[in-house]
């Protein structure tokens, strides 16, 4: 594994005459959990799914695992979790978990998917389309979807938005298992409580790098009320 997880230099990302992201640098080292922080539209969707390989560069590079964002190898490594989790039409929730466990060769994944379930509470809904599901039982498939495959690196867009305080609870636990466990972590979020927690704060605004730290409680409260 490298020393550096993401290294981002003089990225860029625009649509037509906006600038969605400035040229930013931006080096994340291996094992760092980071809070990333800023008001709607200030760049943070769009660095994660740049760093994701879900969206092409305008300018600069934005190397993964020490690949190329979006390559093979880039990918082999991230965990990604959406803001807008999507599923697939006739699959269940435990079949997506064995086809996600599978894809990415995870051998005895049966224990750990009811294991998911069950802290987010949806165990009795295994055999149910999670596309029929209200907004907070799809964020919380889509979290044991997450991480249920093995990764180095975790992407997180919003996650908190729509679960209650049992999936609250259990996805700073499995947050908190990651960073243990040696998983760098970049999670876009307001919640105060990861923020407060993280390694590392930072803060976009209109695309722009305008806070980069320690994370510490106060200065989190501080932007995330600012955010």
């Amino acid at each position: 594994m490298t020393e550096t997880m993401i290294e981002a230099r003089g990225l860029t990302k625009t649509y037509g005459e906006h600038a969605a992201l400035s040229p930013l640098d931006l080096t994340v080292p291996t094992g760092q959990s980071v809070a990333l922080l800023g008001h709607n539209g200030s760049g943070k969707t769009t660095f994660i799914r740049l760093a994701v390989g879900v969206l092409d560069a305008s300018g600069g590079t934005v190397i993964v695992a020490g690949h190329a964002a979006g390559s093979l190898p880039a990918r082999a490594a991230v965990s990604y979790l959406s803001d807008t989790p999507s599923f697939y039409d006739d699959l269940s929730v435990w079949e997506h978990l064995e086809y996600t466990a599978r894809l990415h060769g995870k051998a005895d994944w049966e224990q750990e998917a009811a294991d998911l379930l069950e802290e987010f509470g949806i165990y009795e809904r295994a055999d149910d389309l999670p596309n029929t599901f209200s907004r907070g039982l799809r964020q919380k498939a889509a979290i044991t979807l997450a991480f249920i495959r093995p990764f180095d690196l975790l992407l997180v867009d919003e996650p908190f938005v729509g679960l209650d305080v049992t999936g609250r609870e259990a996805l700073l636990a499995r947050f908190a298992q990651a960073s243990a466990a040696g998983a760098t972590l970049v999670v876009a979020t307001h919640e105060l409580q990861f923020a407060g927690r993280s390694d590392r704060l930072v803060v976009l605004a209109d695309g722009d790098v305008v806070h980069d730290g320690p994370g510490d409680a106060d200065d989190a409260e501080r932007w995330v009320r600012q955010g």
